[in-house]
Formats: C-alpha cells, sequence, structure tokens
C-alpha cells in the first residue's frame, strides 16, 4: 500500500470514529417498543446491564401479557417498581414500589392507583414522565446502575403521600421496614413468584422530611415488619412542591444499599 493511500485510510477511520462518538443514539431509542400486544417489554428508566428498571406498574394480576408489569392497553398505573423483567413469558419482580397521592392516605390498591392518559406520558433511554390524572401529580424518574430516582411535582395544595406497598404483585413472604429517620428508611422484601426465593435490600432517602401517617404490619420500636406490610409517609405541601426520592438496592443486605446510594 502506497503511502498516500496509509494517510488516506487512517484520516478515514479518524473522521469514522469522531462521527461515531458523537452520534447521539440514545434518542433513536423508543421504551414503548414491546409494551403493547405480546411483547412483554416496560417503559420505565434503566440503564445497560443496569440493576435497577425503574417503571409504572398497571397490571398486579400475574396475567401473561402483564409479565413486564405495564401494557400500553392499560390506563390505570398502581405504583412505581424497582425490578422488571424485560421481554419474558412468566411474572415475577416489581419489587419496592412507591406511589405519591395527595388527601387521605389509603393502603388499598385500588383507592391509591389513578388513571394517566398516554397524551401525558413520556419515555426516552434512561427516562419516564407522566402525569397522574386522579391527584394530579406529575412524575419523572430515571435511573443509575442501582438507584432509581423519582421526582414528584405536587400540583395541589394539602396533604401529600408516598405509599410504600411491600405486597405488591407477587406474594410476600417476609418484610422489613427500619425507620432510620423522618428522612431515611431501610427495606428489606422476600418474595415468592416465578422465583421461589427472592431477596432484595433497598435504602430509601426523601428529600423532605416525611412522617408515618398509616402503616400494616407489626410495629416494634422503629421496626415494621410482616408478611402484610404498607407504609404511608406523609407532609403538607404548597401548590408546585416537589419531593425527590433516591432508592438504592443491594442483593446482599443493608450495607450494600448505602454503599451502592
Amino acid at each position: 500500500m502506497s503511502k498516500l493511500c496509509r494517510v488516506s485510510l487512517i484520516l478515514f477511520l479518524l473522521s469514522f470514529s469522531l462521527f461515531f462518538s458523537q452520534k447521539n443514539f440514545s434518542q433513536y431509542v423508543n421504551p414503548f417498543i414491546g409494551t403493547g400486544g405480546h411483547g412483554h417489554t416496560f417503559p420505565g428508566a434503566t440503564v445497560p446491564f443496569g440493576m435497577v428498571q425503574l417503571s409504572p406498574d398497571t397490571r398486579i394480576d400475574g396475567s401473561w401479557d402483564g409479565c413486564s408489569g405495564y401494557h400500553y392497553s392499560d390506563s390505570v398505573i398502581y405504583g412505581f417498581s424497582h425490578t422488571h423483567l424485560n421481554g419474558t413469558g412468566c411474572t415475577d419482580y416489581g419489587d419496592i414500589m412507591l406511589m405519591p397521592t395527595m388527601g387521605k392516605p389509603s393502603l388499598i390498591d385500588k383507592d391509591y392507583s389513578s388513571t394517566f392518559s398516554h397524551n401525558n406520558e413520556k419515555s426516552s433511554a434512561g427516562y419516564y414522565e407522566v402525569l397522574l390524572d386522579k391527584f394530579n401529580i406529575k412524575t419523572r424518574l430515571t435511573a443509575t446502575t442501582r438507584v432509581g430516582y423519582h421526582e414528584y411535582t405536587f400540583n395541589n395544595s394539602g396533604q401529600a403521600n408516598i405509599i410504600l406497598d411491600l405486597n405488591h404483585r407477587d406474594r410476600l413472604l417476609e418484610g422489613e421496614v427500619k425507620i432510620i429517620d423522618n428522612k431515611t428508611i431501610e427495606v428489606f422484601r422476600r418474595s415468592k413468584a416465578w422465583a421461589d426465593n427472592q431477596h432484595i435490600f433497598a435504602r430509601i432517602e426523601f428529600s423532605k422530611p416525611l412522617e408515618i401517617s398509616k402503616y400494616e404490619g407489626k410495629k416494634s420500636g422503629n421496626t415494621i415488619s410482616g408478611k402484610e406490610l404498607k407504609i404511608a409517609f406523609s407532609r403538607n405541601v404548597t401548590k408546585g412542591e416537589k419531593i425527590g426520592i433516591k432508592v438504592s438496592l443491594s442483593l446482599t443486605g443493608y450495607e450494600g444499599t448505602e454503599k451502592n446510594m
């Protein structure tokens, strides 16, 4: 190969590499692909090979088309959980579910769920957004490898609630919530669905102080536990006020969740 050809080839490879290094391929990602029919995919926030898949759940009945927790034909969101299966034919996951509400808190899923419209729903690589019609709450979600981040904008003033439901979707075998302070809790969930004995730990940090307004479970000191375990965390908010929530996951223990946060 002549010197001129070698120089031309090097210049071509450099320009080719530069072109693709500057190209934003994430703009072509459509997370809604596969969320209808029998696709079994979810539209929520995740990163490649991430431990967290933060996504809305519109199916809690274990139906085959609801394997991922979401189906495009649905119009009700029950909450936002941090683990989801993608493209499978089995129902599982939906761990550590949070749901924002307004008014008097209820721990019944039919009460704390909300209708939504696809017109007020957006999703792109690593990001999800939706308006909860029932409570007029704008929800924005994103994720890192081991942490999910929620931002709730309360468009009405009054009592805001964050519902934590450990009985969401699959069967709860053992649950525990440790209250560290009014902005931090630790969560353990052992459950059964397609997987017989699944363990997961979480650390949840609220951006603002919240107080427990209602719960199901056995309370002992700063710990609430049991096979029926649901908690409502509440505070009064003004119109337009935001509450952010960080949730880190670990499969090894609470120490792992703190390191991952």
